[in-house]
Order: C-alpha cells, then sequence, then structure tokens
C-alpha cells in the first residue's frame, strides 16, 4: 500500500489555541505551518464586511506575498436578539481596546432583558491549493448563558452553549468541542475535500 503524499499547508492566523484545534483534526500527511513559522509577522488586514470576506482576505494575503498554499478561518458569534452581532466585528466587539472579557461582558450587558439568548457560531475557512480556492463553511446552533461557565477554550466559549451539549465550549475537552463546534465542522469539510480530489 502506497504512502501518502505530505503537503505542506499554512494556516494563516497567530493564535495558539486555533493551531492547537485544527492540528487535532488533520491527517498527520498533512503538515501545517502557521504565520510565524513562515516569518509573517504583519498584521493581516481584516478590513471586510463579512465573515468570508476577511479569511478570503488573509489567504490572499499570503498567496500574494508568500506564493504558498494556505487557507485561513474567520470567525463570529451571531446573537438572534442582537440581530445577528456580533458578527463579523466578534473580536473587537468592546472596541479598538478589545479582550475576549471586554466581549464576553458587553455580549451579557446587551442580552441583560432578552428573552431570546439564541445564538451560533459561524466559521468560514478560505483555502487556496494549486491555484484552486475553495470556501468551507460550518455552523453550530447554541444559545448564551447567563454568566460564564468553565476555564477551557478562549473567546466566547465560556458562555456558548451548543444545543446538543449540557457543557459550554468552555467546559468541554478539546476532542469535543472540535466534535461539535463550528470549525471542527469546516476542518472535516476541507479534510474531505482534500481526500476526494486532491490526495488520492
Amino acid at each position: 500500500m502506497n504512502e501518502k503524499k505530505e503537503h505542506t499547508l499554512v494556516f494563516a492566523t497567530n493564535n495558539p489555541n486555533k493551531l492547537k484545534e485544527v492540528q487535532l483534526l488533520l491527517p498527520s500527511h498533512i503538515k501545517l505551518l502557521s504565520l510565524k513559522d513562515i516569518n509573517c509577522l504583519e498584521d493581516i488586514p481584516e478590513t471586510a464586511h463579512t465573515i468570508e470576506g476577511n479569511a478570503i482576505l488573509k489567504v490572499e494575503w499570503v498567496k500574494s506575498h508568500y506564493k504558498l498554499d494556505c487557507f485561513a478561518d474567520d470567525t463570529g458569534l451571531e446573537v438572534d436578539a442582537l440581530g445577528g452581532s456580533p458578527g463579523v466585528y466578534s473580536a473587537r466587539y468592546s472596541g479598538d481596546n478589545a479582550t475576549s472579557d471586554k466581549n464576553i461582558d458587553k455580549v451579557l450587558h446587551n442580552l441583560k432583558l432578552a428573552e431570546d439568548r439564541s445564538a451560533r457560531f459561524k466559521t468560514v475557512i478560505a483555502m487556496t491549493f494549486k491555484g484552486t480556492d475553495s470556501l468551507f463553511e460550518g455552523i453550530c446552533e447554541g444559545s448564551i448563558t447567563n454568566f460564564r461557565r468553565g476555564e477551557k477554550g478562549f473567546g466566547y466559549d465560556p458562555i456558548f452553549l451548543p444545543t446538543e451539549s449540557t457543557q459550554t465550549f468552555a467546559e468541554m475537552p478539546l476532542e469535543e468541542k472540535s466534535r461539535v463546534g463550528h470549525r471542527g465542522k469546516a476542518m472535516r469539510l476541507l479534510i474531505e475535500y482534500f481526500s476526494q480530489y486532491i490526495l488520492k
């Protein structure tokens, strides 16, 4: 039986938590490099008005500056009672000096009187590989809790309760979060693409 050919892909992120999640999902014959690994130290602009647009911007930046095959994700938390906010502005929802804690505080404050706490996480992965551009989307439906729960994860994980679970993302082991979560769903579509069209 022939060994599968190793492929190298850049994951356009400097977020070690994202990198760890994605490495857990990828087959061993796909070698993953971070932006740091390719010595990309610039702040890649994320100025698009959609989650898809920001993912594409990051991929195009790496492709144009480094000529490497690459994928990038962008993720947003969409809260129904807030009209889909914070959405594309999830990382900077609380302003220019936003932190995860400040963003969570703002969401909880804005939902203080809301009966409807339904929400979803949406991840879009853009990829360029051997001249072909692709998009993969993963959505996880759930709701916003009334207070923080759990110490794991990052971002809004302590206040997001997936529909199919009694644990927030911040209470789950990483393997479980990858199984039910938005990023894991999008990554499995990317891996399926590799399996069907590239790694035959």
